[in-house]
């Protein structure tokens, strides 16, 4: 697993988030009762390896947006394991198309884990782009409450997912590519 970059939650965090958990939550289907925790969680741990700072996150101010410029971040609390997947669903994805898909799993001693707490690990998987995640299988995935999610899913197993190492390198040239297109 050393493959995998790994943050450590702290609780600053985890206090932080639950302050926001309220007003940023999203009314859709629940998987389990710590989404919006997992999903807030999720941010400040990319914001924190990609920008070595978990406070240089938007949280709060990209509700019905992309969790940062051209980044979507997707984030699971499950045990870990390279079988998972990154999942994201079909009506999400044909709302939106960020060009870039993180997925970032905490790493949970059980299934359905109730609660988040200080020192978790929460793995950075890798990513994908929007094109790779319309091109991948759908299938229900299930949820963390029943056999049936009632929702489609395109998945791409995180062994198939490119290495967070070469994330900066690709936004990057992305960002540049994007800038001389439209200056």
């Amino acid at each position: 697993m050393d493959k995998y970059p790994v943050n450590i939650i702290t609780e600053e965090m985890i206090r932080d988030a639950e302050a926001k958990v309220n007003h940023v939550h999203v009314h859709r289907t629940v998987a389990s009762k710590i989404d919006t925790l997992t999903g807030v969680l999720g941010e400040y741990i990319f914001a924190e390896y990609f920008y070595k700072d978990w406070k240089k996150n938007r949280v709060g101010r990209n509700k019905g947006k992309m969790d940062f410029h051209d980044i979507e971040i997707k984030a699971s609390t499950f045990p870990f394991s390279e079988r998972l997947n990154l999942l994201v669903r079909k009506d999400y994805a044909e709302k939106r198309k960020p060009p870039f898909y993180i997925l970032i799993i905490i790493d949970a001693k059980t299934p359905i884990a109730k609660t988040i707490l200080p020192k978790t690990k929460a793995y950075l998987c890798g990513w994908a782009t929007w094109n790779e995640v319309d091109q991948s299988p759908m299938k229900d995935m299930g949820s963390k409450v029943s056999d049936c999610g009632g929702y489609q899913c395109h998945y791409i197993p995180i062994s198939k997912l490119h290495p967070m190492e070469a994330f900066e390198k690709a936004y990057r040239e992305f960002e540049h590519i994007t800038q001389t297109k439209h200056p």
